[in-house]
């Protein structure tokens, strides 16, 4: 444990979290998720659902201001314009942590590509359908 450090953050993902990059993504993915299948590197944060481990992450990442676009989230196929409560709960946390910033929903094709390309898979046990976010890590300025 760590003063000042949500302990849903493991070793593993502060560690990952450290090693990105500026323009780096992060996705964190549902449980139904084929984590294993499209991860360069996958961390696991069994036992959390997203928007814990979201509000967690959102606490010591910075997000991408140098473009216009840095957080997506999916959709459900069939209803894409229509946000479900899950996706609504992640909107309100990149709110607050970003007020700023929008969640920009992307079609299923469009996000499973970008999180196939993603530095990290964080794989939670969230069981919401199509509970996934991808996060663009920025800067911190001196």
């Amino acid at each position: 444990m760590l003063k000042g450090l949500d302990p849903v953050l493991s070793p593993a993902l502060l560690s990952t979290l450290r090693s990105m990059g500026h323009g780096d993504e992060i996705a964190l993915v549902d449980g139904n998720y084929p984590g294993e299948e499209h991860a360069r590197r996958l961390v696991r944060a069994d036992g959390h659902g997203i928007t814990r481990m979201l509000d967690a992450i959102l606490s010591v990442l910075p997000i991408d201001h140098a473009v216009d676009q840095a957080i997506f989230r999916a959709v459900v196929p069939a209803t894409p314009d229509i946000p479900e409560p899950v996706h609504q709960a992640m909107i309100d946390i990149c709110r607050r942590w970003e007020p700023a910033r929008t969640v920009i929903p992307l079609a299923p094709e469009l996000f499973y590509a970008r999180v196939r390309a993603a530095h990290t898979i964080v794989q939670t046990s969230e069981p919401a359908l199509y509970g996934n976010i991808i996060l663009r890590k920025g800067v911190i300025a001196p």
